[in-house]
Protein backbone atom coordinates (compact mmCIF):
# COMPACT_ATOMS: atom_id res chain seq x y z
CA UNK A 1 0.00 0.00 0.00
CA UNK A 2 2.78 2.54 0.40
CA UNK A 3 4.68 1.25 -2.60
CA UNK A 4 1.88 2.17 -4.17
CA UNK A 5 0.77 5.69 -2.84
CA UNK A 6 4.85 6.65 -2.93
CA UNK A 7 4.66 5.86 -6.84
CA UNK A 8 1.43 7.94 -7.49
CA UNK A 9 2.06 10.87 -4.98
CA UNK A 10 3.61 12.82 -7.24
CA UNK A 11 1.67 12.52 -10.07
CA UNK A 12 -1.20 13.32 -7.70
CA UNK A 13 0.50 16.40 -6.47
CA UNK A 14 1.09 17.14 -9.76
CA UNK A 15 -2.00 17.58 -11.00
CA UNK A 16 -3.96 18.87 -7.95
CA UNK A 17 -1.31 21.90 -7.54
CA UNK A 18 -1.34 22.49 -11.13
CA UNK A 19 -5.52 22.47 -10.95
CA UNK A 20 -4.92 25.13 -8.45
CA UNK A 21 -2.57 27.57 -9.98
CA UNK A 22 -4.74 27.19 -13.46
CA UNK A 23 -8.19 28.18 -11.45
CA UNK A 24 -6.70 31.06 -9.70
CA UNK A 25 -5.35 32.30 -13.51
CA UNK A 26 -8.76 32.98 -14.55
CA UNK A 27 -8.55 35.43 -11.44
CA UNK A 28 -5.51 37.11 -11.68
CA UNK A 29 -5.97 37.31 -15.90
CA UNK A 30 -9.21 38.87 -15.69
CA UNK A 31 -8.18 41.24 -13.69
CA UNK A 32 -10.95 40.18 -11.02
CA UNK A 33 -12.18 42.45 -8.39
CA UNK A 34 -11.26 39.81 -5.46
CA UNK A 35 -7.89 40.40 -7.17
CA UNK A 36 -7.82 43.84 -7.31
CA UNK A 37 -8.80 44.44 -3.95
CA UNK A 38 -5.99 41.83 -2.82
CA UNK A 39 -3.03 42.89 -4.68
CA UNK A 40 -4.05 47.00 -4.10
CA UNK A 41 -4.13 46.02 -0.24
CA UNK A 42 -0.80 44.96 -1.05
CA UNK A 43 0.77 47.32 -3.15
CA UNK A 44 -0.91 49.94 -0.50
CA UNK A 45 0.69 48.34 1.86
CA UNK A 46 3.99 48.64 0.12
CA UNK A 47 3.84 51.86 -0.77
CA UNK A 48 4.03 52.32 3.40
CA UNK A 49 7.08 50.82 3.20
CA UNK A 50 8.50 53.20 0.27
CA UNK A 51 7.97 50.69 -2.56
CA UNK A 52 4.73 52.07 -4.59
CA UNK A 53 3.55 50.55 -7.28
CA UNK A 54 5.29 46.88 -6.12
CA UNK A 55 1.88 45.05 -6.89
CA UNK A 56 0.62 47.17 -9.22
CA UNK A 57 -0.75 46.32 -12.48
CA UNK A 58 3.21 47.03 -14.26
CA UNK A 59 4.50 46.60 -10.53
CA UNK A 60 7.56 43.80 -10.47
CA UNK A 61 4.75 41.33 -8.08
CA UNK A 62 1.72 41.75 -10.13
CA UNK A 63 -1.00 39.32 -10.41
CA UNK A 64 0.11 39.09 -13.98
CA UNK A 65 3.72 38.27 -13.20
CA UNK A 66 2.70 35.85 -10.07
CA UNK A 67 -0.04 34.78 -12.75
CA UNK A 68 2.68 33.98 -15.00
CA UNK A 69 4.68 32.07 -12.96
CA UNK A 70 1.77 30.26 -11.71
CA UNK A 71 1.20 29.03 -15.29
CA UNK A 72 4.81 27.90 -15.69
CA UNK A 73 4.87 26.11 -12.99
CA UNK A 74 1.44 24.27 -13.55
CA UNK A 75 2.92 23.77 -16.89
CA UNK A 76 6.21 22.36 -15.63
CA UNK A 77 4.54 20.30 -13.36
CA UNK A 78 2.26 18.59 -15.91
CA UNK A 79 4.96 18.06 -18.82
CA UNK A 80 7.54 16.73 -16.09
CA UNK A 81 5.16 13.72 -15.22
CA UNK A 82 6.38 12.17 -18.54
CA UNK A 83 9.67 9.91 -17.30
CA UNK A 84 11.87 11.69 -19.31
CA UNK A 85 10.93 14.76 -18.13
CA UNK A 86 10.82 14.39 -14.84
CA UNK A 87 13.66 17.94 -14.19
CA UNK A 88 11.17 19.53 -15.02
CA UNK A 89 8.18 18.36 -12.38
CA UNK A 90 11.56 19.34 -9.94
CA UNK A 91 11.30 22.86 -11.57
CA UNK A 92 8.07 23.13 -11.24
CA UNK A 93 7.83 22.44 -7.75
CA UNK A 94 10.13 24.70 -6.80
CA UNK A 95 8.33 27.70 -8.78
CA UNK A 96 5.24 26.82 -6.88
CA UNK A 97 6.65 26.44 -3.49
CA UNK A 98 8.41 30.09 -4.18
CA UNK A 99 4.83 31.40 -5.35
CA UNK A 100 3.40 29.95 -2.25
CA UNK A 101 5.71 31.11 0.12
CA UNK A 102 5.37 33.99 -0.97
CA UNK A 103 1.40 34.21 -0.72
CA UNK A 104 1.96 32.34 2.89
CA UNK A 105 3.65 34.96 4.00
CA UNK A 106 1.92 38.14 2.72
CA UNK A 107 -1.56 36.81 4.06
CA UNK A 108 0.07 36.12 7.36
CA UNK A 109 2.60 39.16 8.25
CA UNK A 110 1.05 41.59 5.73
CA UNK A 111 -2.50 43.75 6.50
CA UNK A 112 -3.89 40.95 3.84
CA UNK A 113 -4.27 39.18 6.20
CA UNK A 114 -6.19 35.89 6.15
CA UNK A 115 -9.37 36.56 4.83
CA UNK A 116 -9.51 39.18 2.42
CA UNK A 117 -12.23 37.90 -0.07
CA UNK A 118 -14.45 37.37 3.40
CA UNK A 119 -14.56 33.70 1.85
CA UNK A 120 -13.80 32.40 5.70
CA UNK A 121 -9.87 31.94 4.83
CA UNK A 122 -10.54 29.58 1.55
CA UNK A 123 -7.70 31.18 -0.31
CA UNK A 124 -5.41 31.29 2.47
CA UNK A 125 -6.23 27.62 3.33
CA UNK A 126 -5.33 26.47 -0.16
CA UNK A 127 -2.01 28.47 -0.76
CA UNK A 128 -1.10 26.66 2.66
CA UNK A 129 -2.04 22.97 0.83
CA UNK A 130 -0.06 23.82 -2.43
CA UNK A 131 2.36 24.88 -0.13
CA UNK A 132 2.70 21.79 1.61
CA UNK A 133 1.96 19.65 -1.48
CA UNK A 134 4.88 21.85 -3.55
CA UNK A 135 7.38 21.46 -0.31
CA UNK A 136 6.41 17.66 -0.19
CA UNK A 137 7.29 16.67 -4.15
CA UNK A 138 10.32 18.70 -3.94
CA UNK A 139 11.08 16.46 -1.39
CA UNK A 140 10.61 13.41 -3.28
CA UNK A 141 12.07 15.19 -6.41
CA UNK A 142 15.15 15.87 -4.01
CA UNK A 143 17.65 13.61 -6.31
CA UNK A 144 16.47 15.69 -9.76
CA UNK A 145 16.94 19.49 -8.02
CA UNK A 146 20.15 18.49 -7.04
CA UNK A 147 20.51 16.61 -10.17
CA UNK A 148 20.01 20.49 -11.55
CA UNK A 149 21.90 22.53 -9.01
CA UNK A 150 24.99 20.60 -9.95
CA UNK A 151 24.48 20.87 -13.39
CA UNK A 152 24.19 24.64 -12.76
CA UNK A 153 27.69 25.02 -10.63
CA UNK A 154 29.41 22.74 -13.43
CA UNK A 155 27.89 25.29 -15.92
CA UNK A 156 28.96 28.83 -13.97
CA UNK A 157 32.08 27.61 -11.74
CA UNK A 158 34.58 26.16 -14.29
CA UNK A 159 36.81 23.45 -12.32
CA UNK A 160 40.18 24.39 -10.74
CA UNK A 161 41.99 22.04 -14.28
CA UNK A 162 40.00 24.09 -16.46
CA UNK A 163 41.24 27.04 -15.32
CA UNK A 164 44.81 25.76 -15.35
CA UNK A 165 44.32 23.94 -19.07
CA UNK A 166 42.93 27.99 -19.79
CA UNK A 167 45.97 30.08 -18.03
CA UNK A 168 48.83 27.45 -19.57
CA UNK A 169 46.64 28.15 -23.41
CA UNK A 170 47.08 31.72 -22.73
CA UNK A 171 50.72 31.49 -21.92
Amino acid sequence: MLSLAKRHAPTAISIFAAIVFLDSLRYKFTDHPNTQEIFGRLDGWAGTLGLPGLFAHTGLFSQYVIGTAELFASALLLIGLMPRYVRLNAIGAAIGFAVMSGAVNFHLFTPLGIDPNNDGGGLFIAACIVWATTLTLMIIRRNELLGLIGDLRRALVPEARSREAATVALA
